[in-house]
């Protein structure tokens, strides 16, 4: 066995057994050197100080939730001609000549393939195929930058560090020196000791969550919980590559995929808009008087109005009268994307899938 196969093996053997621990959400550090974790730092950004910027709540605290026109800011930002801060997400670097083959075997993504400057998503999941991490990342041909979801760099870091063994690899929270900008579909990493200059047209993070729950993109403890997988949430083909070798986690996906159906699935709501309040994340879905699902994130569209993700049971009807909270809603319509399994049908033909109950 060569030493390149020998240690693929050994960090396989060191996935399937860790446990990574999880720890509360908090706010990042944008005052300490890298790899340094504070949940008393101040993280306002200095593009709050903008006119018109009003500070966004948890889970973005320290950012702008909009700048005195949410509905102008969606459209700008849909249009391509505006940033949306989000310097309040932690920023990991993975550097080391190992690195792309390393996190190839931790991760769900095909890191082998992966282009320079071409941004994709990854996780990592528990034993048991439960997400534990998102990350959104990008290599430059020389080092890995990913950034995460507030209050998880410091557990993804430590996994991190204890996978190593002899890997050729560096792990660091860099939030202290670099933050993300979107535009166009796009992040960006730029220097933090940059944004107090930074002067183009700036979105909140109102108007961006409400272009991303249009799409029906998940966001990691917010329309997801410790239970959730990534068949559920649309993450298959996107933060999953179904053509990799073994990952932890990996037996779940796969036998979800190719033989049966994820217990739930993320919807699109519709809510009512005569209600002037939005559902709250964590809020029970009803249907008949029975809890099928939760709330995850609510937003006002600019076009469709209020809507929200919610992760509901998969055999609730798709023209169901729901209660999201206590607003009425009702489930957008557009067909399931979780990618068909060439196995699933096969085994479909010869009646080989468990019945539906």
């Amino acid at each position: 066995m060569s030493g390149v196969t020998r240690w693929s093996a050994l960090i396989a053997v060191r996935v399937l057994r860790s446990q990574p621990q999880r720890v509360p959400r908090t706010p990042i550090s944008t005052g300490n050197p890298a790899g340094v974790w504070d949940a008393d730092a101040d993280v306002t950004s200095p593009l709050l100080a903008r006119p018109g910027a009003v500070a966004a709540g948890p889970p973005d605290a320290g950012v702008a939730a909009h700048y005195g026109d949410p509905y102008r800011e969606q459209r700008a930002l849909a249009a391509g001609t505006a940033n949306v801060d989000l310097s309040h997400r932690p920023v990991v670097r993975i550097a080391g000549p190992d690195r792309l083959d390393w996190l190839h075997n931790l991760t769900t993504q095909h890191m082998l393939a992966l282009q320079p400057q071409v941004w994709t998503q990854a996780l990592i999941l528990s034993p048991h195929g439960h997400v534990e991490h998102h990350l959104q990342l990008v290599d430059d041909g020389a080092v890995v930058w990913a950034h995460v979801e507030p209050g998880t760099a410091g557990a993804l870091v430590d996994y991190l560090e204890r996978m190593r063994f002899m890997s050729r690899v560096e792990v660091a929270d860099v939030s202290a020196e670099w933050a993300v900008l979107h535009r166009a579909g796009a992040d960006r990493l730029v220097s933090r000791a940059e944004l107090p200059s930074y002067d183009g047209e700036l979105a909140g993070v109102w108007a961006y969550e409400a272009l991303r729950v249009a799409a029906h993109r998940p966001r990691l403890t917010v329309d997801t919980d410790h239970r959730t997988i990534p068949n559920e949430v649309g993450w298959l083909g996107r933060a999953v590559h179904l053509d990799k070798g073994c990952y932890r986690g990996q037996e779940t996906v796969a036998r979800v995929y190719n033989l049966g159906r994820p217990p739930r699935r993320l919807v699109l709501l519709h809510l009512d808009g005569s209600d002037s309040e939005l559902p709250v994340t964590g809020e029970a879905v009803l249907y008949d008087g029975r809890e099928v699902g939760r709330v995850g994130t609510a937003a006002r569209h600019h076009e469709l109005g209020p809507i929200a993700l919610a992760l509901v049971k998969r055999q609730v009807p798709d023209d169901a009268a729901l209660l999201a909270g206590a607003v009425p809603a009702r489930i957008d319509p557009a067909e399931d994307d979780e990618p068909a399994s060439p196995a699933r049908a096969a085994a479909a033909v010869r009646g080989l899938l468990p019945r539906r109950r």
